[in-house]
Protein backbone atom coordinates (compact mmCIF):
# COMPACT_ATOMS: atom_id res chain seq x y z
CA UNK A 1 0.00 0.00 0.00
CA UNK A 2 0.92 3.32 -0.87
CA UNK A 3 1.93 6.74 2.27
CA UNK A 4 0.26 9.98 1.14
CA UNK A 5 1.42 13.16 3.70
CA UNK A 6 -0.25 15.93 3.60
CA UNK A 7 1.22 19.65 4.36
CA UNK A 8 -0.20 22.30 5.25
CA UNK A 9 -4.11 21.18 6.30
CA UNK A 10 -5.72 23.77 7.93
CA UNK A 11 -7.11 22.93 11.44
CA UNK A 12 -10.54 23.54 10.11
CA UNK A 13 -10.27 21.43 7.26
CA UNK A 14 -8.80 18.68 9.83
CA UNK A 15 -11.56 19.10 12.44
CA UNK A 16 -14.27 18.78 9.63
CA UNK A 17 -12.60 15.86 8.82
CA UNK A 18 -13.01 14.02 12.08
CA UNK A 19 -16.32 15.32 12.59
CA UNK A 20 -17.38 13.46 9.15
CA UNK A 21 -15.30 10.42 9.82
CA UNK A 22 -17.44 9.94 13.66
CA UNK A 23 -20.50 10.68 11.39
CA UNK A 24 -19.41 7.46 9.13
CA UNK A 25 -17.91 5.34 12.16
CA UNK A 26 -14.54 5.45 10.51
CA UNK A 27 -11.11 6.89 11.68
CA UNK A 28 -10.04 9.80 10.17
CA UNK A 29 -7.40 8.05 7.76
CA UNK A 30 -10.30 5.56 6.85
CA UNK A 31 -12.58 8.50 5.79
CA UNK A 32 -9.84 10.58 3.40
CA UNK A 33 -9.15 7.03 1.95
CA UNK A 34 -12.94 6.80 1.32
CA UNK A 35 -13.00 10.37 0.32
CA UNK A 36 -10.08 9.78 -2.20
CA UNK A 37 -11.46 6.73 -3.47
CA UNK A 38 -14.84 8.33 -4.49
CA UNK A 39 -13.14 11.47 -5.84
CA UNK A 40 -10.78 9.27 -8.70
CA UNK A 41 -14.34 6.85 -9.16
CA UNK A 42 -14.71 7.11 -13.09
CA UNK A 43 -17.80 5.19 -13.06
CA UNK A 44 -16.70 2.28 -14.49
CA UNK A 45 -16.10 0.36 -11.64
CA UNK A 46 -19.74 0.55 -10.23
CA UNK A 47 -19.81 3.99 -8.65
CA UNK A 48 -22.28 6.35 -9.13
CA UNK A 49 -21.62 9.78 -10.70
CA UNK A 50 -22.50 12.88 -8.68
CA UNK A 51 -25.24 13.61 -10.52
CA UNK A 52 -26.99 10.19 -9.44
CA UNK A 53 -25.84 10.92 -6.11
CA UNK A 54 -27.37 14.23 -5.68
CA UNK A 55 -30.59 12.35 -6.96
CA UNK A 56 -30.46 9.87 -3.86
CA UNK A 57 -29.38 12.66 -1.49
CA UNK A 58 -32.73 14.68 -2.60
CA UNK A 59 -34.97 11.54 -3.26
CA UNK A 60 -36.58 11.56 -0.12
CA UNK A 61 -37.71 15.45 -0.21
CA UNK A 62 -40.94 16.90 -1.00
CA UNK A 63 -39.97 20.25 -3.22
CA UNK A 64 -44.39 20.39 -3.40
CA UNK A 65 -44.01 24.08 -0.23
CA UNK A 66 -41.90 25.47 -3.34
CA UNK A 67 -43.86 28.04 -5.75
CA UNK A 68 -41.93 29.20 -8.59
CA UNK A 69 -42.68 32.15 -9.95
CA UNK A 70 -42.69 32.10 -13.74
CA UNK A 71 -39.98 34.27 -15.61
CA UNK A 72 -40.91 37.99 -16.14
CA UNK A 73 -38.48 38.77 -18.60
CA UNK A 74 -35.83 36.92 -20.48
CA UNK A 75 -32.57 36.09 -19.63
CA UNK A 76 -29.89 38.63 -20.44
CA UNK A 77 -25.33 38.82 -20.49
CA UNK A 78 -23.90 39.85 -17.52
CA UNK A 79 -23.22 43.42 -17.58
CA UNK A 80 -19.46 43.00 -16.59
CA UNK A 81 -17.34 46.20 -16.62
Amino acid sequence: MATITVRALSEETKARLRLRAARNGRSTEAEVRAILDAAVNDGTDGGTGLGTQFADLFAGLDAGGFDIEPRSEMPRAADIP
